[in-house]
């Protein structure tokens, strides 16, 4: 089993910053870590995600404003965004995938980007 927790959401003004964070813990090998996101009345949608070696991936829309990194002797993964826009409000979801096949979700972290 892995659990995971995340932290830092919240309310920022548009071209601010915010900074999440989730760290997992049990002993199973992460292979991937990631963020996803869901805002109301849309399909959650991959925002980055990074594999164990620093490859990473990223939706076309935060490219350039979000970095994915990860520290893996805390199995902590992190979300830097910059540049927020309103339509980067949602409910952030971190996400792991172990080398056995499994994936595990956070409780979710509520970011909103309002004047």
């Amino acid at each position: 089993q892995v659990q995971l927790v995340e932290s830092g959401g919240g309310l920022v003004q548009p071209g601010g910053s915010l900074r999440l964070s989730c760290a997992a813990s049990g002993s199973i090998r992460i292979i991937i870590m990631g963020w996803y996101r869901q805002a109301p009345g849309k399909q959650r949608e991959l925002v980055a995600e990074i594999f164990d070696d620093g490859t990473t991936t990223y939706a076309d829309s935060v490219k350039g404003r979000f970095t994915v990194s990860r520290d893996n002797a805390k199995n902590t993964v992190y979300l830097q965004m910059n540049s927020l826009k309103p339509e980067d409000t949602a409910a952030y979801y971190c996400n792991a995938r172990t080398l056995n096949g499994g994936a595990y979700w956070g409780q979710g972290t509520q970011v909103t980007v309002s004047s």
